[in-house]
């Protein structure tokens, strides 16, 4: 079939690719414009552009990808099916409807469960042990169409947003090439969706990764898991970031939550709710990620200090 592939961030990368290497044509990408990034503010091209320049196919950057201009551009191609990939803007009837197939999105959890834009932190945070990746048949709702492919994966234990976004998006590519060729062979059996059953994530702020320490310790280990890489979990001036902790298999002392209970060379341990988490890995304004070792050397922490 001839496609036009909608997608923006790494997440898409995988099932531009597979879709290149597949019997079916792209025919046009369209991603997000350049937007600037970093310190510098650089402008800088989305990595679905930069892969889809690599196999030198048409690339398409509208600001309003559903703006009538558009739309009209699009039904030039004349594309059999529409395949979306975390693209970054709720796209609209009128485009939905050019090509003849509809338009298929590959979502990030098990629909209709975590329908929105974080569904791979809400797993986490959540401790869920299995997420997954749903196709569905695009209509005017968010994450709403009918169900056409879904598969589990694993969350393991050490998983971080980072890590589990890897595998989902692997995964994804995988489903998304089935489900599209289930619906070249006329084999597709759309599902609707429980509505009763739905959950809802939202867009992540840098205000999101303030650490809570009035939470259990079980809950705020996931916390930091589930906002690492981004947006880190966080103290809230701003001044620490934390990357990695764990659990320690024994009781500690109580205190108020937020209090360092240890601070030395066996390692930094904060109190929560309900115990203590153990502080591995945290970053400084201006410096590194580090060891909370190496970050005791260098800064005057001691016990019964708390943080916020």
């Amino acid at each position: 079939m001839k496609l036009v592939f909608f997608g923006t961030p790494d997440f898409a990368v995988p099932s531009l690719e597979t879709l290149v290497r597949s019997r079916h044509e792209v025919a046009a990408v369209v991603t997000q414009p350049d937007r600037p990034k970093g310190r510098g503010r650089k402008t800088v091209a989305s990595p679905v552009k930069r892969l889809a320049e690599e196999h030198n196919l048409v690339v398409l950057q509208p600001e309003k990808a559903s703006a009538l201009d558009s739309v009209q551009r699009l039904q030039t191609i004349a594309p059999d099916l529409m395949v979306v990939v975390a693209y970054g803007e709720i796209l609209k009837p009128q485009l939905l409807e050019v090509p003849e197939r509809g338009a298929v999105n590959l979502h990030a959890s098990l629909l209709p469960r975590y329908r929105g834009s974080s569904p791979i932190q809400a797993a986490i945070l959540n401790g869920d042990e299995v997420t997954g990746v749903t196709t569905i048949l695009m209509d005017e709702g968010m994450d709403t169409g009918d169900i056409l492919g879904q598969a589990e994966v694993s969350v393991d234990e050490d998983d971080t947003a980072g890590t589990l976004h890897d595998k989902l998006a692997r995964v994804g590519a995988e489903v998304l090439l089935e489900t599209v060729d289930r619906i070249e062979s006329g084999t597709a059996a759309p599902v609707p969706q429980d509505h009763g059953l739905a959950t809802y994530t939202k867009k992540l702020t840098k205000e999101d990764g303030i650490i809570d320490w009035n939470a259990t310790t079980e809950r705020l280990h996931n916390f930091v898991r589930a906002m690492n890489p981004w947006p880190v979990a966080h103290v809230r001036d701003g001044g620490l970031r934390i990357w990695t902790t764990s659990v320690p298999g024994e009781e500690k002392e109580r205190a108020d939550p937020g209090t360092v209970i240890q601070a030395d060379e066996n390692g930094l341990l904060v109190t929560t709710l309900d115990g203590a988490i153990r502080i591995e890995q945290l970053q400084v304004a201006g410096g590194k990620p580090m060891s909370a070792t190496e970050f005791l050397r260098g800064h005057g922490l001691q016990e019964g200090e708390r943080f916020d």
